[in-house]
């Protein structure tokens, strides 16, 4: 008996539409291995669609209030919250996410990111208005940028959704945002759910792969190409877009050192630090994957991380037991298991190192010890539940090993020494620097890196004013 697949579309100008040559693709559940939908295949006609569409819409959206933007945001964000069990089981299909972790992890911060937002919108001012010249006054006009052109990766479909359009759209622009082509199917409703509230072409959604991508960046309409994803993706949008000259926002990968010193509490910052790595499979550009910790804590420490990871479990998505589920897909649990088949000979494997079941994409949580500052495993990125554990000898060794990687998006220590902790915070080369803990994100904070993790400010104020651009305007005061 063959079970008919479910049929997702694409969301372009209020309605949804297949791809105009009707192409299309299956998507896999991550957690049986088994296809459940299709999804279009979208072309360049598809995209010249919606970036149309997102163009018709925009004068009147950016004319609007931004107490009209605000109330609709706001109404977003009720609408998810009502509709919750239905997003959370949709992007639990979509990645194989433990249920329960997906409707108090993800969905809560997703509605507050967007009513962080809807306030925003009320702040859309610009900040200087005087007379620097004689005879002349002049102001600062902050203004939404135009079209934007958003990218949304696999790991957190949902949320990093918002991400995109909640400050997008609060800021006035209009967005054509095209999700993973692997997991597309919460994007699509939350199109439904959104397509009642904003006037038509406000927010598209064009499904597809990296063509589809590459033809919405490269197209002429967008002011902007935004993108979470990985490395190479980001430097193939940039330069697209520089050829342009587009504006660019890019949040890519990330390589995360968690320096753990003498002083730390050894059991607290294991259990800390290995729901920190394992969390979403490790798929998580900002997870604990990469922990230095000082000489004379260095056994006891890996010892009690391995017992973390050996009480850790994955499984089925409604299993309550599970702290994640699998990874992606078999292309990525094939580069997890890869970094594990290679390690050299002086590396150890103090838990895991292997895939789990034989249906889906599940790996075990895994440490490995002693590894060399060149290794592979330290140097790129695992993006899945692989912890590494090195050792240093002092503060500046630290230091050196942490910021010794192509990536800085985020960072933690692990110390009772208040000043330490500020010395390693000021000279860690990370976009984010945890003290005593790892992980925690919130609406008014930013979130972005530097060197190959890319740039440009997700959430906070400074996310918000990346999707603006500064103009201004003198006038004579003599009429």
């Amino acid at each position: 008996m063959t079970t008919e697949l479910r049929r997702l579309r694409n969301y372009i100008g209020g309605e949804f539409k297949d791809a105009a040559d009707g192409r299309t693709t299956e998507v896999v559940n991550p957690a049986t291995g088994e296809a459940y939908a299709t999804a279009p295949l979208s072309g360049q006609a598809d995209v010249d669609a919606a970036m149309a569409a997102a163009a018709a819409a925009f004068p009147a959206w950016r004319d609007a209030t931004p107490s009209e933007r605000q109330k609709a945001l706001l109404k977003i964000a009720d609408a998810f919250e009502a509709r919750a069990d239905e997003l959370v089981a949709t992007e639990s299909e979509n990645t194989g996410k433990p249920l329960g972790l997906t409707a108090s992890e993800e969905l809560p911060p997703m509605v507050d990111q967007i009513r962080f937002f809807a306030g925003a919108a009320r702040l859309l001012e610009g900040r200087s208005a005087g007379e620097y010249m004689e005879g002349m006054t002049s102001i600062v006009r902050r203004e939404p940028v135009g079209v934007c052109a958003q990218v949304a990766p696999w790991n957190y479909p949902m949320m990093m959704a918002v991400w995109k359009f909640a400050p997008a759209i609060a800021a006035g622009n209009t967005v054509v945002l095209k999700p993973s082509d692997t997991t597309p199917a919460s994007t699509i409703l939350m199109a439904e759910i959104i397509g009642s509230i904003l006037p038509k072409g406000v927010f598209n959604v064009v499904c597809g792969d990296r063509e589809t991508g590459r033809a919405m960046v490269e197209h002429r309409t967008p002011a902007m190409a935004s993108i979470t994803g990985s490395v190479r993706a980001g430097m193939q949008v940039a330069e697209s877009a520089s050829k342009d000259v587009k504006r660019v926002h890019l949040e890519l990968g990330g390589k995360a050192p968690v320096v753990v010193f003498e002083d730390a509490d050894i059991a607290k910052a294991a259990e800390d630090i290995a729901v920190a790595g394992f969390f979403n499979a490790g798929q998580d550009c900002t997870a604990a994957c990469r922990v230095l910790v000082h000489e004379s804590i260095h056994d006891e420490f890996v010892a009690a991380l391995a017992k973390n990871a050996a009480d850790t479990k994955t499984g089925q998505p409604d299993d309550e037991d599970v702290l994640y589920g699998p990874l992606n897909n078999p292309n990525q649990l094939k580069q997890v298991a890869g970094f594990i088949e290679r390690l050299p000979a002086h590396a150890k494997v103090e838990a895991g190192g292997h895939q789990v079941g034989e249906k889906g994409y599940f790996y075990a949580p895994t440490v490995v010890s002693g590894l060399k500052q060149d290794d592979e495993i330290i140097q790129n990125e695992v993006f899945g539940p692989v912890i590494t554990v090195q050792s240093f000898t002092n503060e500046d060794q630290a230091l050196a090993y942490a910021n010794d990687v192509e990536f800085a998006l985020a960072s933690s220590v692990w110390t009772k020494d208040h000043g330490r902790a500020m010395r390693m915070s000021k000279n860690l080369d990370f976009g984010c620097v945890w003290i005593n803990t790892h992980i925690p994100l919130v609406a008014e904070m930013p979130h972005g890196g530097y060197k190959k993790s890319g740039y440009g400010k997700d959430l906070s104020a400074y996310g918000f004013e990346d999707y603006t651009r500064i103009k201004h305007v003198m006038t004579s005061l003599d009429g």
